[in-house]
């Protein structure tokens, strides 16, 4: 038997105007999981493109179970015994859970001339793989009724029924409830101690910490090191990854909040079971961060506000001018900006360039004569907030969806400085982000605020909310159940308001 389940070999991969991959090298052992860190950009979803044959690489070799593979496509990679879990999942929720199960690779049987589907195997065979990972759902039910994590499970039991003995999770905690990591966890350990290799990439220190074996870290593109999980301290992994040590995760929060610069006062859903009568205040210059549990309504809160939702009674004040919303557009033009919390599904525009996500906001101050784009002023702007955010891209025309996730974000955070809007509501505006972008992302959010912006923030991740907001409201069950300074801002205050049903 081979010592290393999977070998990627000094792969290298470039694209017009950048080596996103330079002799990158990875081994991952039998019945093992695997973590693969680096910042955003660092290289990693590349890595795994080339491994899945998604993209061609310009040099480097795959060894699976220590014979060499050529990996021109998913398909080759899936019957070379690999599996994928995409971040983003891609479900076909009006489809049974057996029907995603076996897309593409559906069992028949002849039906007089004609070659159909037969339900009866796929559907008998799909209820056994489910019960392999321990997740005995019905394989006749709606895929859409399924939790994200539930959803994730069901991707786990397709990749075992593939007999996949190497499966990539990407970013698998990132939408996941503390109980939810736990049931994935559970699957990954039982699964491992099967033999089955993972390879685990994501940004949470911690869950790499209680699950991982191995860990490799990539950076800008290389390949930094591989180390035993107990054998390197957080504190060196951040080093690696970044190339510097962070002395502090969190900048100095030098904005001094001001006079108030939003109200919104007893804000009632027209839905029952979301928020109600909820009242706050922003000051001019001040974070306010928002805390709760899954399930408290600040989202809900926050795009009813933006004009997504619509309520049965409240007002919204902005410098003491009550404010008709009833639309984005209305938002908009009266000064609110919102970065939403699905930055892939309601953030970017994939298929569109970066100069056009950037502008699209504020393409009504780029019109000639009412009626043509100024191009020239719109790429001075993209250039501009390329420069200020360090936005790292080959060009202004590069499609978006190519970036990086902390990348994308900061594209979406210069379409709204592009629209230097009064109120910036940012809901989990580093999800899925490296610690590097991170710090860099509260930088903005700081500088912002000392021009006197107002921002809202909303984080599940409570070190986040505690080190980068001036002040914390908690929502639980649809209501704000807490105000609480910087001071007063601590874990368990935050715990006992979340949970003030």
């Amino acid at each position: 038997m081979s010592e290393y389940r999977l070998e990627m070999r000094g792969v290298s991969k470039s694209f017009p105007g950048v080596k996103a991959l330079d002799q990158v090298n990875l081994k991952v052992r039998p019945g093992t999981v695997h973590a693969l860190m680096g910042e955003n950009g660092a290289g990693k979803s590349t890595l795994m493109k080339c491994l899945f044959g998604i993209y061609h690489m310009d040099e480097g070799e795959i060894y699976v179970d220590g014979e060499k593979v050529e990996i021109g496509n998913p398909d080759e990679a899936l019957h070379k015994g690999l599996a994928m879990v995409h971040q983003e999942l891609q479900p076909v929720p009006a489809r049974t859970i057996a029907e995603n199960m076996y897309l593409g690779r559906y069992p028949t049987k002849k039906y007089g001339p004609l070659q159909v589907i037969d339900h009866k195997t796929m559907n008998s065979e799909a209820k056994k793989w489910l019960e392999n990972v321990k997740m005995p759902f019905n394989p006749k039910g709606k895929l859409g009724d399924l939790s994200i994590s539930q959803m994730q499970s069901v991707e786990i039991a397709k990749a075992v029924s593939q007999e996949a003995r190497l499966i990539i999770l990407d970013e698998p905690t990132s939408s996941l409830t503390d109980n939810e990591v736990e049931a994935l966890f559970r699957i990954v350990r039982d699964l491992r101690d099967r033999g089955v290799s993972f390879v685990f990439i994501s940004h949470k220190m911690a869950e790499l910490r209680r699950i991982s074996d191995d860990i490799t870290i990539m950076r800008d593109g290389t390949y930094v090191g591989t180390w035993e999980m107990k054998d390197i301290s957080d504190d060196e992994i951040v080093k690696q990854m970044v190339g510097r040590e962070l002395t502090n995760i969190y900048p100095p929060l030098e904005n001094k909040p001001g006079d108030i610069l939003l109200e919104v006062n007893d804000f009632t859903s027209i839905h029952d079971k979301s928020f109600k009568n909820c009242s706050f205040k922003l000051r001019k210059g001040e974070i306010l961060g928002f805390g709760g549990l899954v399930g408290a309504q600040r989202t809900e809160l926050m795009e009813a506000i933006f004009g997504i939702r619509h309520i049965s009674s409240g007002e919204v004040k902005l410098n003491g001018k009550t404010l008709d919303i009833k639309s984005p557009k209305d938002a908009i033009n009266n000064g609110i900006g919102m970065i939403t919390e699905d930055r892939r599904g309601t953030g970017i525009l994939g298929c569109l360039s970066i100069a056009d996500n950037v502008s699209i906001a504020s393409l009504n101050q780029y019109l000639e004569a009412g009626i043509k784009l100024d191009k020239k002023k719109i790429e001075e702007l993209v250039q501009e907030n390329v420069k200020k955010l360090s936005i790292k891209t080959p060009s202004s025309k590069t499609l978006i969806q190519s970036l990086s996730g902390g990348n994308q974000q900061k594209v979406i955070i210069s379409r709204w400085l592009a629209n230097n809007p009064d109120v910036l509501i940012m809901d989990e505006p580093t999800r899925g982000i490296d610690v590097g972008a991170k710090y860099e992302i509260y930088q903005i959010m700081i500088q912002l605020a000392k021009q006197g912006k107002g921002i809202i923030m909303i984080s599940s991740e409570m070190p986040e909310l505690l080190g980068v907001s001036n002040r914390v409201m908690v929502m639980c069950n649809g209501k704000i159940t807490g105000e609480l300074s910087s001071e007063e801002a601590t874990q368990e205050n935050v715990m006992y308001y979340a949970t003030q049903f």
